[in-house]
């Protein structure tokens, strides 16, 4: 999947025009004059089916997203079985609740069809198969730690004898004094000492089913002392590094140099030490994994085949083997091609469970086996829909085309050069004018650094070069093919939205892997996005951006957006008083909001504090007859909090601030009236969210 022309990117073709007509180019003359930054060609009758088609959501939205006749994304939280919010009025309902943005929504339902979508697949190929063994599925908490999350998935995972795994000492906690399910297994992976294998062994008394896994061949010893020490027969796995290579992203979880597991020598000695023991019995798991995100069905069969013969093999040489354990890896369809990019899968997760149960069963039936329980640990599918990243833009960086000024006969040679590229640019030379145009720009710089240039003259070179790349690219953007020069034109030209998040805090993986994730407007879908823009976020570092977005056809770099719309501006009648409200100026630009969907797994988590933004706000609804319920608002960072993650205390930062103004006040150097106000603003801002106001 090789890079596109700047038209092939674009969702919709401009209707054709009569090339070389005086009607095209007087039109692409007059965009070029615009005092606005450039825009695409407006279509004539913009529908949210073009929307729908633009931003890909039938790919990776369905079936819990889609946009109604308002121009709205729409959540169905139980999919195809019924019942929509709008979520630009829940959000505006929200805010109304006094819950700000940057806003992460968590939709109850989703995640509970998810698990519920999962075991169905299973129960599927199970019947489809003849397997004579059950499915039992685990949600790695490293996924998403939040309790509420934790919880209903506990809830919602009941009926289906839903477990947990446990990659840490801290998540073994919550998942001991969480989970509650009767026959759910609790998968212990993760490096382990005495009082993790300890607590694990004694949560048998408990009534878990706690499996230890074991990843380091340290762990052998240490589990048959603790099981002598204290008189606990405990239900023990292998995580077997397998041969078969992954793919993407996480490709190095799998082979001989993976972080986690034993060598097929290392799990012989396993073996070896444990019978030695009178142990062999409690060996009753084989686990593997090759990594998450697997964006190729092919991959997942090679494994199973490899797996599946280790599985055999061990019971071959007398473990009391029970449960397959295929780890985790199925993936998600970032940006709905249904291919296997990195970004996206070839294979739904019915086939996925089809592979997974056939593969196992052919191999039972070839070497004569009894079938096992089939575990799972899908934690990036389960989770990442059921949350919603909801935030505004703040205002716009554009690349304004000014209208050029006739330039005089006594004006630099470069001003009239670039002059006349600007006026001869058409269809037929507009690939040649972009070279000379650059070239003239690079030429104005360096007479310009060697002191024959003035700035203003400069200034004026630099607005004929961007007039002559916003007309370049209204003409490029109509074209079946555009030259590879030209391709970066269309970033080049983009504006910059700012927004209200922290890029660190709330997508990580878009920072630190360049993961991609669904961005789009969650209204004005019914009209068309005109502008193409980047997104920069609120910190002081130049990585917190997001200029990768989803496309069909590998990675496009600008996003389809709207332009901002101006509020009105009201002056007081003259004469009436003014509330102290009112010394606050108005936003500028009416709200417009964005989305970022599918990142409920490990983003939350995994959030840093760069230039100390924290937690956002956070709720959780779900569907009801009467429309939604908020089950619960999990409430942002303060400045204090954060400050207090750094070890500031805010009484003694006020007392600081305090003294240093007083100090002032007897300098003269404030009013009393200043310093209070200071004071004020400094003790309200510790008490407030760490993001903007909205």
């Amino acid at each position: 999947m090789g890079k596109q022309s700047i038209a092939t990117k674009r969702e919709k073709q401009l209707e054709s025009q009569d090339d070389g007509s005086q009607a095209q180019e007087h039109r692409l003359d007059q965009m070029a004059h615009s005092t606005e930054p450039a825009q695409v060609p407006s279509k004539q009758s913009w529908t949210i089916e073009d929307s729908e088609e633009l931003y890909r959501i039938q790919g990776w939205g369905e079936p819990y997203f889609s946009i109604n006749a308002a121009g709205h994304i729409t959540v169905s939280p139980k999919g195809d079985r019924g019942g929509s919010l709008d979520l630009f009025e829940l959000v505006n309902a929200l805010k109304q609740r006094n819950v700000g943005l940057p806003l992460l929504i968590r939709f109850s339902d989703i995640l509970e069809d998810r698990i519920e979508r999962l075991n169905a697949c299973f129960s599927k190929a199970i019947a489809r198969y003849s397997y004579d063994g059950v499915y039992r599925g685990v949600f790695p908490v490293k996924c998403n730690q939040q309790r509420h999350l934790i919880e209903a998935l506990v809830r919602f995972g009941k009926p289906h004898q839903f477990g947990l795994e446990a990659g840490s000492k801290p998540e073994l906690l919550i998942a001991l004094a969480t989970l509650d399910t009767p026959g759910a297994l609790l998968i212990c992976n993760g490096y382990k000492d005495q009082e993790y294998v300890e607590t694990a062994m004694l949560a048998r008394r408990l009534g878990h089913t706690p499996i230890i896994v074991l990843e380091q061949l340290e762990e052998v010893e240490l589990v048959i002392e603790a099981s002598r020490r204290l008189q606990v027969q405990p239900i023990l796995g292998i995580r077997a590094k397998l041969s078969a290579k992954g793919i993407g992203r996480w490709g190095t979880s799998a082979g001989d140099r993976a972080k986690f597991g034993l060598t097929i020598p290392e799990v012989i000695n396993a073996v070896e030490q444990l019978r030695s023991a009178g142990m062999l019995d409690s060996l009753q798991l084989l686990h593997f994994h090759i990594g998450s995100q697997i964006s190729a069905i092919s991959v997942v069969k090679d494994a199973l085949r490899e797996a599946s013969q280790i599985y055999a093999e061990l019971v071959r040489l007398g473990a009391n083997m029970q449960y397959l354990d295929v780890g985790g890896g199925l993936g998600v369809d970032y940006d709905g091609s249904k291919t296997n990019f990195y970004a996206s899968k070839n294979y739904s997760m019915q086939n996925y469970a089809n592979d997974v149960i056939a593969a196992i069963k052919d191999m039972c039936v070839a070497r004569g086996l009894t079938m096992p329980t089939i575990v799972s640990e899908s934690g990036r599918a389960i989770a990442s829909h059921q949350s919603v990243l909801v935030f505004d833009v703040l205002g716009t960086s554009d690349v304004i085309s000014e209208i050029p000024e006739l330039p005089h006969d006594d004006d630099p040679l470069i001003i009239r050069n670039l002059y006349e590229t600007y006026q001869s640019i058409n269809v037929d030379n507009y690939q040649e004018a972009y070279h000379d145009a650059t070239q003239f720009k690079e030429e104005a710089v360096s007479i310009f650094g060697f002191g024959f240039l003035s700035l203003p003259d400069r200034a004026r070179a630099e607005r004929l070069y961007w007039a002559c790349c916003a007309k370049i690219l209204q003409i490029a953007r109509q074209q079946d093919y555009v030259p590879d020069d030209l391709e970066d034109l269309e970033k080049i030209m983009a504006s910059i939205y700012y927004v209200n998040l922290s890029v660190f805090q709330s997508a990580p993986d878009s920072w630190a892997i360049d993961q991609l994730f669904p961005i789009l407007p969650i209204h004005r879908l019914d009209e068309e996005p005109t502008c193409r823009g980047t997104l920069a976020d609120l910190t002081c570092d130049s990585d917190g951006k997001i200029d990768q977005f989803i496309d069909l056809r590998d990675v496009k770099y600008v996003l389809e957006l709207h332009p901002l719309q101006p509020t009105e501006q009201e002056n007081p009648k003259s004469g009436e008083p003014t509330h102290p409200s009112a010394l606050i100026p108005p936003p500028a630009y009416a709200p417009y909001y964005l989305g970022l969907f599918l990142n409920g797994a490990y983003q939350e988590i995994m959030g840093n504090l760069h230039n100390l933004f924290g937690d956002t706000n956070a709720v959780h609804i779900k569907l009801t007859p009467k429309g939604y319920q908020i089950e619960h608002v999990v409430k942002g960072d303060t400045m204090t909090e954060v400050l207090g993650y750094v070890q500031y205390d805010s009484e003694d930062l006020i007392e600081n601030i305090r003294r240093r103004a007083e100090q002032a006040l007897q300098e003269n150097r404030i009013t009393l009236q200043e310093s209070q106000l200071l004071l004020q603003n400094y003790e309200r801002s510790l008490s407030r969210y760490t993001y903007l106001a909205s």
